[in-house]
This record gives structure tokens, C-alpha cells and sequence, in this order.
């Protein structure tokens, strides 16, 4: 028996103990549990891949996340962001966005102004070398996420863009205020 079969067969354990502890309970309808559940499961998966495929570079992938950011924001009249306006984008902590340009400055990949317009603050854009670097392993970096898609027919791929922005809208309207709180534990 492979460790694929061990581990499928493991999963159907633990998913029937589940099911039955569900149905004790009085659950009987789970398609909401059940999609969330894949959809972190395909973002562990992705994590996992991409923290490979990179774990030969000089960068993680956040902070290629937030080059390519920086080199779209390249192509504004600005050409700049604010530390905030990247960690809210990018849905980090400001003291790991704070992490992740420092490494990135002493590679010499952004460069940091303080904003004209305050003073307190800094404007982050690319280098030259960064902006070379987001050039040249952009194309290599998007085919290897679409390659990640390779078998689903393009048709599915479209059906599943859609359905995944509904779902996002659909989370977003049920987003919980940070100051609420809940006795149920998140999915």
C-alpha cells in the first residue's frame, strides 16, 4: 500500500468520525465547512509548492509578492507605496512588511524616500536592479503558476474564477467587525 492510499485512507476515517459526530450533533448540511476546507487545503498545497520552488532564490515568496507589487505600482505617475498601503495590500503585519524591506533594501531591491508630502513617512519603490529582477522572472514565475492549473480545461478554469469571486464577495459581506466577537470557532 502506497502512502497516498495510507494517507487517502486515513482521511476517510477521520471524515466519517466526523460526519457521524456532525449528525450527533444534529449537523447534517456541512457544504459550507466542506468548500473552506478545501480552500485552505489548496492554499497550504500552493504555499508549500511556491515555498519550494523558491527556496533557491535570494527572495521568499512575500517578498516576491510585494516586489511584483511595487512593479505595478511602478507603472503610476508615483511610482511608489507606503510601508501601510503594502501591508494592507498585502495583508501582512506592518513589523513584517518592515522585515521584509529592510532584507529587500540591503539587496538592493527597493529603494526608501521619505514622502515629500510628510515627513514622518517613507515611500517605497523598486531599484533599477529590482525592477530588472521583476522583468526577468515575471514570465519564468506566471508560467510556473499556471502550470499549477494544467488540468483543468480553460472552460473550467473560467467557472472556477468565477465562483472563487463570488465566494470572496460572499465572505467579505459576512466579514465580522474586529471589535465583535463569537463563541464559534472559525472553520
Amino acid at each position: 500500500m502506497t502512502s497516498t492510499t495510507t494517507n487517502q485512507s486515513q482521511i476517510d476515517v477521520h471524515r466519517a468520525a466526523f460526519s457521524r459526530l456532525l449528525s450527533e450533533v444534529g449537523v447534517t448540511e456541512t457544504h459550507g465547512l466542506e468548500l473552506l476546507r478545501l480552500v485552505k487545503m489548496c492554499n497550504g498545497a500552493y504555499d508549500t509548492i511556491l515555498g519550494e520552488q523558491m527556496r533557491h532564490t535570494t527572495i521568499s515568496s512575500p517578498q516576491w509578492r510585494l516586489l511584483a507589487q511595487l512593479f505595478v505600482a511602478d507603472q503610476r505617475e508615483d511610482k511608489s507605496l507606503t510601508p501601510t498601503e503594502i501591508a494592507r495590500n498585502q495583508r501582512l503585519s506592518k513589523n513584517t512588511v518592515s522585515a521584509h524591506l529592510r532584507s529587500l533594501e540591503e539587496q538592493g531591491l527597493i529603494v526608501r524616500q521619505i514622502d515629500p508630502d510628510d515627513l514622518r513617512a517613507f515611500r517605497i519603490q523598486l531599484s533599477q536592479d529590482g525592477r530588472q529582477l521583476m522583468r526577468h522572472s515575471l514570465p519564468t514565475h506566471i508560467g510556473f503558476l499556471n502550470n499549477l492549473t494544467a488540468r483543468m480545461a480553460p472552460d473550467e478554469i473560467a467557472q472556477l474564477e468565477t465562483l472563487l469571486e463570488k465566494l470572496h464577495r460572499s465572505l467579505l459581506d459576512n466579514k465580522i467587525s474586529p471589535t465583535s466577537t463569537t463563541s464559534e470557532p472559525a472553520a
